[in-house]
This record gives structure tokens, C-alpha cells and sequence, in this order.
């Protein structure tokens, strides 16, 4: 037996439950490029790493905010219902949850861009530089 097997896998309808969940948390690179190069953004797109790294490339569109920087008050231009991805350095930073944490605290609805920058660069798409 591998360590692959040693769990059971969760039957049909407790995986098709827990995957269809994912989506109202998660969502990726690809999916978040393909809304803002059609037009079809219907979201605020936060950059949670900090200022300098920011500056130095990040998703064009997405709004310089430090998950430490996350307060009521900093969001007060967008409506309640507004829907905020977030996203950091990648799938080795949880900087992004963090800042999903604070949202969510807030009342705030949010959904996280695992991948981050790394996931971004690794699509291959571009950087904005400011």
C-alpha cells in the first residue's frame, strides 16, 4: 500500500462537494487574466505584498493594499457587495490569506488567487510596473 492509498479517497459525492466549495474560495491566474483582457472584471483586484514589491511587477489592474494595511476604513470607496480577489507572492506565501482573513472580518465577500505572482509569471503573463 502507498502512502497515496493509505487514506481512503473521499467517495463521489463528498469529493464533488468539496471541489465544487473550492470555487467559492479560490480562484486562479488564468480565470482572473481572462476578465481583465475581455473587459468582464467584476472585482478589485488587491496586490497584498507591499509597496516595493508592487512597484517592482505586479497584475495590471490589481490595487497596492499590504494585508497588514487592510482596515475598514481603507475600503470604504467600494460598495459592500463587492467582490475583492487577492493574491501574493505565490503558493509558498500565505499573505494572501491573511488578507482574505481581514476582508472576511470585515463583512467583506473575497476569494484568493493561490498562485499569486509566480502562478502569473508562470502563465506567461505580463507585469504592470509602477
Amino acid at each position: 500500500m502507498s502512502y497515496v492509498t493509505e487514506v481512503t479517497a473521499a467517495d463521489s459525492a463528498a469529493a464533488l462537494a468539496h471541489f465544487e466549495a473550492s470555487f467559492r474560495y479560490e480562484t486562479d491566474c488564468w480565470d482572473v487574466h481572462n476578465a481583465i483582457s475581455t473587459g468582464q472584471q467584476d472585482f478589485v483586484l488587491l496586490d497584498v505584498r507591499g509597496s516595493e514589491k508592487y512597484q517592482a511587477g505586479h497584475v495590471p489592474g490589481a490595487l497596492d493594499l499590504a494585508h497588514r494595511k487592510i482596515i475598514g476604513s481603507k475600503l470604504a470607496e467600494f460598495p459592500a457587495d463587492t467582490l475583492f480577489v487577492v493574491y501574493c507572492a505565490g503558493p509558498h506565501c500565505n499573505g494572501a490569506a491573511r488578507a482574505a482573513i481581514r476582508l472576511a472580518k470585515l463583512g467583506r465577500p473575497v476569494k484568493v488567487m493561490p498562485g499569486g505572482i509566480t502562478g502569473w509569471v508562470d502563465e506567461g503573463f505580463e507585469l504592470a510596473r509602477s
